[in-house]
């Protein structure tokens, strides 16, 4: 329940943090924008509203309405937050008790309060200068720092408190009927709360809770559906968002300290703690691969009594799914992987070693890490695929596979350097072979490629180049097969063929590549001249199946049993794109995500279940989510179990899916931004020629010796 709250307060948090400042910072920025031009028709002003009496009549309107102009655009970008969020409650306070008392005032005070002693969130200008400022030689700067951390440690829970008892007071003179003392009218809303007269005994209920502190933020969340409801109805009130801002505060950070929910939380965690820490022999789990299945497995291990080792050859999970993003200059790598030992921070029962698996020795129960002898009692291998050349691995150096950030980062280095040698091309047959970009493969990586290819050379480089039209680049797909996208239905490969033509892209079907060198590739004995060449036409496994010496398909896959063991192993599992498992009504799981993330939490049910003596699980069975390619910037298809959608709605689809998928608030924040940025203005901000055949060449060694 604690780690429950936790993450609603960390993911969720920032999130409301913004929009609270974005809807104060306009409301109040508009006011200004008013006053300043209310002046010319109402040069009496400054004796009526805000007066000074020691200063000219005219300045100090003018000075407050540039101030409170200035002051919501600090605020919007959280930058000095602190500092404007005081002033702002200053003036509403002034406001409030001297000219005109609103519950409106009430509760904006309350949420400028809330900003200057707890500043603004992960998502502001501030916390990223933060660390910065801390040690710096900025005159003030670090004290005022430790001043700032300061106030928030020691008066947080105090200002807490201090809502949760105003909130508290208001609603049971509601529920009650109590007439508020005159002198206290203009300190507590009343007018704002007519929501719950017909409702006495629920607004009695919420004001125990929330004065008690306890189930603080079910209340809040109760409370804000009622004035939400009453909201919907018709029923508004000028104060009602203000309100349901105040509930989010309580509803995502809590009562604070001085209330029973936290020492509810804190004998929780210590039950936590002892499920959390395994105790002193406790068997030992090791997860080969920190991928979808890999972490799914290790997140489901957290809270039971085992040593969870967790092995990956990089201190990073991936989101292969937006991986040709960076190949083609869309994302920048952070933006799609998340460190693992972050991840795992939280989890005292996980570590995570960085290494590379060479072999099992299933006899003595141990993985191989080089020199190195780990041992087990299960054994996870979720070590994913690679790309498959069928038997042709001589081709690796002029066509590379999309699998890795190595493999995107040398694409998108192909991709741009092309149009860098195109512009000092002198030879015209050259220019056009090096403008001819061939993808080798027609599935959702090959389309995906040759989409956001089509756009690159055509949208946001027309004025970077003077002597050729980007524009004038080829695309070309090819596929084997009689249409593109084959496990999709036959209509959405067909408007997916379509959305890729309107592009521009050449798709060429039922044609097998027979060669591919430095100048180009023979498709059906036929000569195609590119410098850039593009593999996205199969997978092959790891080699787990070479490390169990267990069965295998003719791409590697393991054929595991039903409860995604290996055949005569009963404590080695294997997931995945790695597992040739017959769990989706009879056929093989794809190697998709959800499949991956499906069989780790399964995996993690059967070994929780061996351990606690209870039955196994019936045998895993795949729950089949959909499909889902994307073809430019307005186009995507999608199939989930018969329903078939495509063009804008599956392209937002698409979009929401894929950023929800992401791990990491700033990760999808980022991404979200990029994809804003690139859509509105046809830019993509990652247009970097880094890397170099090199150091690709040197990371393939290392790959050969086993993929984890």
């Amino acid at each position: 329940m604690a780690g429950a709250c936790r993450l609603l307060e960390r993911s969720g948090g920032p999130v409301v943090d913004v929009l609270i400042r974005l809807w104060l910072a306009k409301v109040f920025f508009v006011s200004g924008v008013l006053r300043i031009f209310g002046l010319r028709l109402a040069p009496y002003l400054p004796h009526a509203v805000y007066p000074v009496p020691w200063v000219e009549a005219l300045s100090p309107t003018y000075l407050g309405a540039a101030i409170q102009m200035t002051i919501p655009i600090l605020l919007a970008l959280g930058l000095a937050t602190r500092w404007a969020a005081l002033y702002m409650l200053i003036l509403v306070l002034v406001v409030q008790i001297n000219y005109v008392p609103l519950d409106i005032n009430l509760y904006s005070a309350t949420l400028f309060g809330w900003f200057a002693i707890c500043g603004a969130g992960s998502l502001s200008v501030d916390h990223l200068l933060a660390r910065g400022l801390g040690d710096t030689a900025l005159p003030f700067a670090t004290p005022l720092t430790k001043i700032a951390h300061a106030v928030t440690r020691y008066l947080k829970p105090h200002y807490q408190l201090f809502i949760r008892l105003w909130l508290a007071l208001a609603l049971f003179a509601v529920s009650t009927e109590t007439p508020i003392p005159s002198g206290l009218k203009v300190l507590i809303p009343e007018q704002s709360l007519v929501h719950f007269a017909p409702a006495p005994l629920l607004a009695l209920i919420g004001a125990l809770l929330v004065a008690f502190g306890l189930f603080t933020r079910p209340a809040a969340l109760l409370l804000g559906a009622t004035v939400a409801e009453t909201h919907i109805a018709g029923a508004a009130g000028p104060a009602d968002v203000y309100f349901l801002m105040t509930l989010a505060l309580l509803a995502l950070y809590g009562p604070g300290d001085m209330s029973l929910d936290r020492w509810v939380f804190w004998a929780l965690s210590k039950i936590d703690d002892t499920q959390a820490l395994p105790p002193k022999g406790a068997p030992r789990v090791v997860i080969v691969g920190a991928g979808f299945g890999g972490l799914a497995c290790a997140a489901r291990l957290a809270k039971i009594p085992v040593r969870v080792t967790l092995i990956d050859r990089h201190n990073y999970h991936l989101f292969q799914p937006l991986l040709y993003q960076v190949a083609t200059a869309s994302l920048s790598p952070a933006d799609i992987a998340a460190t693992v030992r972050g991840l795992f921070s939280d989890h005292l029962n996980t570590e995570v070693l960085l290494g590379q698996v060479t072999g099992v020795d299933t006899a003595g129960q141990a993985v191989l890490i080089g020199r190195q002898r780990l041992p087990y009692d299960y054994l996870v291998l979720a070590t994913g695929a690679s790309h498959s050349y069928f038997g042709r691995d001589e081709w690796e150096p002029y066509a590379p596979g999309l699998k890795t950030i190595d493999d995107a980062v040398e694409i998108r280095r192909r991709i741009l350097s092309a149009f860098e040698h195109a512009e000092s091309a002198e030879d015209p047959t050259e220019r056009r072979d090096l403008l001819t970009f061939v993808i080798v493969g027609g599935g959702p990586t090959g389309v995906e490629l040759a989409g956001d290819i089509a756009e690159l050379v055509r949208f946001g480089m027309e004025k970077e180049f003077r002597h050729f039209d980007p524009a004038s680049a080829r695309v070309i797909l090819i596929q084997s097969a009689s249409r593109i996208l084959p496990t999709f239905p036959e209509v959405l490969s067909e408007k997916a063929q379509r959305s890729l033509e309107r592009l521009g892209v050449e798709v060429i079907l039922e044609s097998k590549v027979e060669d591919i060198d430095p100048r180009g590739v023979l498709v059906n004995g036929e000569r195609l001249a590119s410098r850039t060449v593009l593999w996205a036409a199969g997978v092959v496994a790891s080699p787990a199946a070479q490390w169990l010496e267990a069965a295998a398909d003719r791409n590697g896959r393991v054929k595991v049993e039903p409860d995604l063991t290996v055949a005569g192993l009963p404590n080695v599992f294997v997931i995945g794109d790695t597992a040739l498992a017959c769990a989706w009504n009879g056929k093989p799981v794809p190697g998709l995500a959800p499949a991956a993330k499906q069989g780790g939490a399964y995996v993690a049910r059967v070994i929780s279940s061996n351990l606690r003596g209870r039955p196994a699980p019936p045998p895993f069975r795949y729950r089949h989510m959909g499909s889902l390619a994307t073809v430019g910037r307005k186009a995507a298809v999608a199939s989930f179990n018969g329903l078939n959608v495509s063009g804008a709605p599956a392209w937002w689809l698409w979009g929401l899916i894929h950023v929800a998928l992401l791990v990491g608030l700033r990760n999808r924040i980022s991404v979200m931004f990029s994809w804003f940025w690139a859509y509105l203005t046809f830019k993509r901000g990652t247009r970097l020629i880094t890397g170099d055949r090199t150091s690709v060449k040197a990371g393939r060694a290392m790959e050969t010796m086993g993929p984890y």
